[in-house]
């Protein structure tokens, strides 16, 4: 009887729609919208993945239960470039991870957007995703620098970001404070940039300015792979792809995978999605702490 539970329960696992991710390796949005485009249209995509290996997905409306898209430029999406998105209209849900972290044009942010026609895109987004809840807005990363004998950071940025959420109605806000990583460090290092990483307590201090702001504009504040953070009373772990959470705001409330994705961080809480983007795409925003390939 268990053998018969244990393979009904998988045998369902396997029939459920699945979730794209489109994509957490690359801003295929802003940089690969014919790649993306040519994919949806032809329903099938071919990846090559982390580990060097190239996997077939089947991108046919009926097998797919959310179109997860993260960018820091939709303009394209938002202008139909190459079609597409007219071709992601084919899909139940599409929800949207727009990193606006206020230093877009700056040479930490060489290729992104300023913040204000960042948060012009703000409006079309929410009718292509067809409401607010369909937006997590990523002020992702936070960082501290020396500028001289200045210490400056991007942390004061929400108090400008914060009421223009909550005026359009967004209420998901993920945060996490930067994490230099080896190969982050070094061109940092190659390009005089002298970043600083605080203690926790600082961390926790600067975290706690975050949640009074985001409680008096009635936003949902959510850590991202920063489990200390939820020390804090009024910060929630984040599931970037919430797999009950994309179930209850689906068209039909259709059922997806609610399973951690192994595939991710010991600290992320993901729900299980496939990820349809490569590290081999490399991305022209060519951020300064950018734990993937930027084009610097």
């Amino acid at each position: 009887m268990k053998m018969w539970i244990k393979m009904s329960i998988e045998k369902k696992r396997q029939s459920m729609k699945k979730v794209i991710s489109a994509s957490r390796r690359s801003d295929l949005i802003s940089f690969f919208p014919d790649w993306l485009a040519s994919a949806v249209g032809k329903e099938r995509v071919f990846v090559y993945g982390p580990s060097r290996h190239t996997y077939s997905v089947d991108l046919r409306p009926g097998e797919v239960h959310t179109f997860v898209l993260w960018s820091k430029n939709f303009s394209n999406l938002i202008n139909d470039r190459f079609r597409l998105r007219r071709f992601l209209e084919k899909y139940d849900q599409i929800y949207v991870h727009f990193t606006i972290t206020g230093l877009g044009g700056t040479p930490i942010e060489k290729g992104v957007p300023p913040p204000g026609k960042a948060i012009a895109q703000l409006d079309p987004l929410i009718r292509i995703a067809g409401t607010p809840e369909r937006i997590s807005l990523r002020f992702d990363p936070i960082l501290y620098w020396k500028d001289g004998d200045k210490k400056r950071t991007n942390l004061r940025f929400f108090d400008e970001l914060a009421p223009v959420l909550e005026q359009k109605g967004i209420k998901s806000v993920r945060f996490s404070f930067a994490q230099w990583y080896s190969k982050a460090k070094k061109r940092a290092e190659k390009k005089g940039f002298h970043y600083i990483d605080p203690p926790k307590e600082k961390k926790l201090e600067d975290a706690e300015f975050l949640a009074h702001t985001a409680r008096s504009h009635n936003l949902d504040l959510y850590a991202c792979s920063q489990a200390f953070l939820t020390e804090h009373p009024h910060i929630q772990s984040s599931a970037c792809i919430d797999g009950p959470f994309l179930q209850r705001i689906h068209p039909r409330q259709e059922s997806g995978s609610t399973r951690k994705d192994k595939s991710q961080r010991a600290e992320c809480r993901c729900s299980e999605s496939v990820d349809i983007g490569s590290y081999t795409q490399f991305c022209p925003h060519s951020c300064l702490y950018c734990y993937a390939n930027p084009l610097m």
